[in-house]
């Protein structure tokens, strides 16, 4: 049996502990960017001292304490050297304790759901909210987060600055905001959620078509909004979500790494723990609410697919009606392409092909390709295979992932082999 990494297990403590320990340190010092130096200063004394001494009883409490003794010791020498301490706003007789069986101060649960409103407020991009969310909420390393969206450290390193500044500027009060403002930004929460999911179950760029780590990461992040918000309805809903969606993630990609489309998954594969968390958190959700959000909606056709055994046994007129549905309450050319394929199952591929020609002469999902894809996909069906053949190979040159470029050359070349045999003499 291997030994563990006293640094690994270190890490792995602070990366339970670290929402809990940046949202209380925010609330305290008033400052998002000091409070993750603070809790990144007693990082390094715990992978100094644990190693050594042994990981505390409590380790969120000594990592607290450590803090903010650092805080104080900051906040002193800023006061003696700049007379500069009353601008703080902070009063060091609270901070100071040496008590480390003590839990932080204040209500922790609290602090984290009031760290995540911040850290997904709309005054950043979505992409900075991303990092923003990841780093300080799902305590990622920046070399964690760079490696997830295959980008350069420096560039996720400054992003995460920038993002920590603008906050600072915007003035953005360490909160859980109220009435009409909490709808729009519990949005903004879910949004940041999502994209971390959807980049991981189906990455834009690079080799791998998924990355579970994202997923995971997005799923844990989903399940601690839902307990700290528990009376809001779209938080099971898009827990449900992304819990049913994580089920099929083992049977999404064969033994040589390459893409395996839904209707060709061994359902056998999928998790059913998830499926049933992700149906219970639905059941939740639709409890809520007398009208169903765009999440839940979601998860209410993922559901379909979770509970059919057999892909035949799908009910895609249920699906083709959910989509319609979601499509009313959220318009997105997006949800009409996935209502084109839920309708050309339902009945039949002329259907399909029609909603998705609509599509195509708005020109809203040109460069897009999947667009390209379920075309060829439905003209195949047809029988049209050299013009499903343009519209495959369309689809790879379009795709940004490298797995899903070589999925649509291949159909490309079985499409043209079909259309090559079709017009072979009888």
């Amino acid at each position: 049996m291997s030994a563990v990494d006293p640094r690994a297990a270190v890490e792995a403590v602070f990366r339970i502990e670290s929402a809990r320990l940046v949202g209380g340190l925010t609330r305290t010092v008033g400052d998002l960017g000091l409070a993750e130096e603070l809790a990144q200063d007693a990082l390094v004394d715990a992978l100094r001292q644990w190693p050594v001494e042994g990981t505390p009883r409590n380790p969120g409490a000594w990592l607290m304490t450590v803090a903010k003794r650092k805080a104080i010791d900051r906040f002193r020498r800023d006061r003696s050297l700049a007379a500069k301490y009353a601008l703080v706003g902070v009063d060091v007789s609270t901070l100071d304790s040496d008590d480390d069986s003590a839990t932080a101060v204040g209500p922790m649960e609290d602090d984290r759901l009031r760290l995540m409103f911040v850290a997904c407020h709309p005054v950043l991009s979505v992409q900075a909210r991303a990092a923003l969310t990841l780093r300080v909420i799902g305590g990622l390393t920046t070399s964690e987060i760079a490696r997830a969206y295959l980008q350069a450290e420096p560039t996720i390193a400054q992003r995460i600055v920038r993002a920590k500044k603008t906050i600072a500027d915007a003035g953005v009060k360490f909160e859980v905001p109220a009435g009409a403002e909490l709808a729009i930004r519990l949005g903004s929460v879910l949004e940041v959620i999502y994209v971390i999911f959807n980049e991981g179950y189906s990455a834009t760029a690079g080799e791998d078509w998924l990355r579970a780590d994202l997923c995971g990461e997005a799923v844990r992040l989903g399940r601690l909004l839902a307990a700290l918000a528990p009376g809001e309805s779209e938080a099971h809903g898009l827990l449900s979500l992304m819990e049913i969606q994580s089920s099929r993630l083992a049977a999404r990609v064969g033994a040589d790494g390459e893409p395996i489309l839904l209707l060709d998954q061994d359902r056998r594969q999928w998790d059913r723990l998830l499926i049933g968390r992700g149906l219970a958190a639905l059941d939740r959700s639709m409890a809520l609410a007398a009208t169903p959000g765009p999440y839940a909606l979601q998860a209410a056709i993922a559901a379909c697919h979770a509970r059919a055994v057999r892909a035949a046994d799908t009910d895609w007129e249920e699906v083709a009606r959910l989509y319609g549905v979601l499509a009313a309450a959220m318009p997105s050319p997006i949800v009409e392409l996935n209502r084109a394929v839920a309708l050309s199952m339902a009945y039949g591929p002329a259907a399909g092909l029609d909603l998705v020609d609509q599509l195509r002469e708005t020109r809203l999902l040109d460069g897009y390709h999947l667009l390209h894809s379920v075309r060829g996909d439905l003209l195949a069906k047809l029988g049209r295979h050299a013009e499903a053949t343009v519209e495959f190979d369309l689809a790879a040159d379009l795709a940004g992932n490298e797995a899903e470029r070589r999925l649509s050359a291949a159909r490309a070349a079985l499409s043209r082999t079909s259309a090559e045999i079709l017009d072979q003499p009888p």
